[in-house]
This record gives C-alpha cells, sequence and structure tokens, in this order.
C-alpha cells in the first residue's frame, strides 16, 4: 500500500461508550495505512493501563492526553483554554517532527469544540457520532417537522425523508425528565448546562457541534440503518458514512464463528464482580437455549429507585422465566443533580433484592457490579434483553440476534428503541408512557411477550445472519471511501 498516507487526529468524547468505538475507529484506520492518534480528554476517566496492549503496540497507533473539562462550556472557561493549549502543543510538536502530516481531525461531537483549534491550523475537521445514524436524523427531523407538540386528533407526525414507521407518536414526546451525565451531555440529544434533554421539536444541541466539519462519520452500518444515513447526508449537505459498529475485533470472529465471546480476554477490567466469567458461563451452559432474560442498563443510567422493586417482583413472578440481573453500584440513587436513577458512585449503596436470589434459586443470576456483558449476549441460551438501549448494548445485541424489551432512560436511548421497535421490529417497549413510573405488570406482560414471540426470534436471527461474515463490507467499503474523500481534501 506504500508509505503512511498521513496523520489522523481522533478526539474521544467522555465514557467507554465514546472511547472504545474511538479506539477501534483508529485501529480500522491504522489498517489503511493511516497513523492514527487518539486524543482522550482528562474527563474521560482512562488511565493509560486501561489502553489495551494491541492499542498501545500498534506502530501506527498512539494517544496523548489533554486537560478537559465538561464538553460545550462557554470559551472562557480557563479549563477549556488550558485544554486547547495542550492540543494546540500536540498539533505543534507533530510539525515540528518529522512525522507524517495531520491530514484530518475526526472530532466526538461532544468535543465539538476543539474542532476550533484544528481549524486555525488548517486542518479539516470530520465530525465522529458515536451512537447511530437514527437517532440523530430523528432529532433533525423532529425539528424541523416541529413535532414539539400535536393537534388535536393528529396520530403521528411524518418526517419527510425518512421511513413511515418512524413517523413521532404522541408516545414519543411522554419522557421523564433526567439530567445530563457525569461531564456534560450524552450522545444523541444530551442534556444543555442541566437543562435536562431537549424536547422532540426542539434544535438538537449537537447541530452547533458539528457545524464546520466537512463529512460526518456515524458508529453505524448500511443493513441497520442505511435510509438515516441518507437522510443525515441530505439533510447536513455533507458526506455521511456508517463505519460501524465499532465493535472489539475479537466480537467480528465470534459472530462468523457462533462462538462465545470472552470479554476479559478484550479489555482489561477491573471493576469489581460478585460473578467470575466462568462461573457466569457455567450458569448460562446449564439453561435451556434461547431461554434467558438479561436484564442490564448500563453503567451511567438506570430506572428510578421507585422502579427497581418493580423490576425484582417481575422477576420474581414470572416462575419459568430464567434470568440474568445486573445491578451498577449505587444504582436508583440519583447523580450529579440529575434524575433517572444515574447509577450513585461506586461508594454509595444503591438498591439490591436482598432475598430475591433465595426465592428464585437457581432461575436467577443477580450480579452486582461488572458483568461480562459480551459473554452473556453471545451465549446461545440468552434469548432476550432487557435494555435501556444504549447503542452500543444495542449493537452488541443485534449483532448477536438477542431481541429487546425496550426500556430507554435519556438521549438517543429512545429513538434507538424506537428504531428496534418500529423499524427493525425486533422489540417491544417495555411500558406505551414511559413519563410514568414502569410497573411489574407492564414488565411481566413484556417479558411474557419477548420471550414468547417466535417470529420476532426469527426476524432476530434473520438480522443477525446480515453479520455472519465480520466486520460489515458496507462499513469497509465507507472507511475506504473516506480515504479517499480525505486524501483529497487534505491540505
Amino acid at each position: 500500500m506504500g508509505g503512511v498516507g498521513g496523520e489522523i487526529f481522533v478526539v474521544t468524547g467522555a465514557g467507554q461508550g465514546h472511547l472504545h468505538p474511538c479506539m477501534e475507529l483508529c485501529t480500522h484506520l491504522s489498517s489503511r495505512n493511516f497513523h492514527t492518534t487518539l486524543v482522550i480528554p482528562s474527563i474521560s476517566g482512562t488511565t493509560p493501563t486501561q489502553i489495551p496492549s494491541s492499542f498501545s503496540q500498534n506502530p501506527l497507533t498512539s494517544f496523548v492526553y489533554i486537560t478537559s473539562g465538561p464538553p460545550m462550556r462557554p470559551g472562557s472557561d480557563p479549563t477549556r483554554q488550558q485544554s486547547e493549549l495542550e492540543l494546540q502543543a500536540h498539533i505543534t510538536t507533530n510539525r515540528s517532527q518529522s512525522q507524517p502530516p495531520i491530514i484530518c481531525a475526526i472530532v466526538d461531537f461532544q468535543i465539538g469544540w476543539t474542532k476550533e483549534v484544528f481549524q486555525k491550523f488548517n486542518i479539516p475537521v470530520v465530525s465522529f457520532v458515536s451512537f447511530g445514524a437514527c437517532a440523530a436524523a430523528m432529532e433533525l427531523g423532529a425539528w424541523k417537522a416541529q413535532a414539539g407538540q400535536f393537534n388535536p386528533g393528529e396520530e403521528a407526525r411524518f418526517i419527510p425523508g425518512l421511513p413511515e414507521e418512524m413517523a413521532i407518536t404522541p408516545s414519543d414526546l411522554k419522557r421523564k425528565p433526567v439530567g445530563p451525565p457525569p461531564g456534560g451531555p450524552p450522545g444523541g440529544g444530551g442534556g444543555r448546562g442541566g437543562g435536562g434533554p431537549p424536547k422532540p421539536g426542539d434544535r438538537p444541541p449537537w447541530v452547533p457541534e458539528v457545524e464546520g466539519a466537512i463529512a460526518m462519520m456515524f458508529n453505524t452500518c448500511d443493513d441497520l440503518e442505511r435510509p438515516f444515513i441518507d437522510y443525515m447526508t441530505a439533510q447536513m449537505e455533507m458526506p455521511a458514512w456508517g463505519v460501524g459498529p465499532l465493535l472489539p475485533e475479537q466480537y467480528w470472529k465470534s459472530s462468523s464463528s457462533n462462538s462465545v465471546i470472552r470479554d476479559r480476554q478484550i479489555r482489561q477490567q477491573q471493576r469489581q464482580s460478585n460473578y467470575t466469567e466462568e462461573e457466569v458461563i457455567q450458569w448460562l451452559d446449564s439453561k435451556p437455549r434461547g431461554s434467558v432474560l438479561y436484564v442490564a442498563f448500563g453503567s451511567e443510567v438506570g430506572p428510578s429507585m421507585e422502579e427497581y422493586p418493580q423490576i425484582a417482583a417481575a422477576l420474581e413472578h414470572s416462575t419459568n422465566q430464567p434470568f440474568i440481573w445486573v445491578i451498577q453500584p449505587g444504582s436508583g440513587i440519583p447523580k450529579h443533580g440529575g434524575g433517572g436513577g444515574q447509577p450513585g458512585s461506586e461508594n454509595q449503596e444503591g438498591y439490591y433484592p436482598h432475598g430475591l436470589d433465595s426465592k428464585v434459586g437457581e432461575r436467577g443470576l443477580i450480579i452486582k457490579g461488572w458483568a461480562p456483558q459480551l459473554l452473556i449476549l453471545s451465549h446461545p441460551s440468552t434469548g432476550g434483553f432487557l435494555s435501556h438501549c444504549g447503542w452500543n448494548s444495542t449493537a452488541e445485541a443485534i449483532g448477536r440476534g438477542v431481541p429487546f424489551l425496550a426500556w430507554p432512560i435519556r438521549g438517543d436511548q429512545h429513538y434507538n428503541a424506537k428504531l428496534v421497535v418500529s423499524y427493525l421490529k425486533v422489540g417491544y417497549k417495555v411500558a406505551h408512557d414511559l413519563s410514568e413510573m414502569v410497573k411489574e405488570e407492564d414488565i411481566v406482560r413484556g417479558i411474557e411477550r419477548l420471550m414468547g414471540d417466535q417470529e420476532m426470534h426469527g426476524r432476530a436471527a434473520r438480522l443477525r445472519a446480515k453479520f455472519e461474515n465480520g466486520f460489515p463490507a458496507s462499513s469497509e467499503a465507507a472507511l475506504d471511501a473516506f480515504g479517499d474523500f480525505i486524501r483529497q481534501k487534505a491540505p
């Protein structure tokens, strides 16, 4: 392939849901002979020991740290000024040494202010969106269709250019108020300065963060979201590529070989758990194929403290339903002034269903702390996922043919859930009105529908089959198209 094709800076947002896709993106670019430098803000909470050796030992990938406060702060913020100076220093160092020239920067929209630094050096910027194209397209379309409120008797608001199944309904507007996550806005419509998420019909807060970019990348692929990628290309008047899902290489190898994934071989997790991977796999091995319901809400959001007992009661009274329930430390306790039951810090004692394990016996496995999610989703015994529909979790489950009982909490999760339920048709919503407390009977009814719907399981299996050959061919082609595009645009 000749010499190195140039240097690309990739700036990641905060949180594992941003960092891991950005690392995978760097790896894909390095396979195309680009040198990549991953810029990691201090708010990501990532230390050098958490960077996989496969990444740090790759001669075409490197990483640097910059100080950073919460994203989208005003330009006068002293922490941001420090971040800008540090980033400028890294760019200047690159130019003063005999390194490949920086031909572009790929900037996570959550750290969109960094594009101004690159533009000072005449470096083109591509905006990276760590969630799917559907959530972005729906937010943009809802704003343009003025879907903030419905006229009397209006049952749905169609968005020109998007599939009819994705028309916005009154129930889409019903959401619990939640605050932003630690460090600022979440992906896909997060809070704005603590003001909570935008209502459908408001201008998406990520729009100004991508203005001035020359193209966009989404952590998705044509097989899942082609109409939404096309919509973003047309509406934003710039190329938009689906270059994902940006999951670990082992995930794609496992998909093609139909084997179980071992999480700890992929990421050196230091988090505490009351079960080892071996204990989890032994429990799953003891259950019939497709029989287990997996219940997990990620590490940043979750139900309210009042809703956790409803989940416990539903699992207890679903007497024939094997389940794994993952409960994060501090679950149900709001933090940083936000609502919505975001898990608290690890030294906070949140909700835990003391006594449930003795009531359900071997039928249930209650994991407190870290859980090997990829292992659970890839195991043949797993047949359903009660999920908040964070994008990474959604992509991981779709790729392994696991259908959803969707319980979105915040931001892009609501439109990820709508994608799963209304467009891909591989899930149900846990309740019609998510602005109200979700009750035991909602959950029990949802579990019965999900686990008993063989047609839905068939659709999920057919969708999984699209990923049997590994990383999507359309995303490989999109990365190639990006490479051709950026070589032409390089300064």
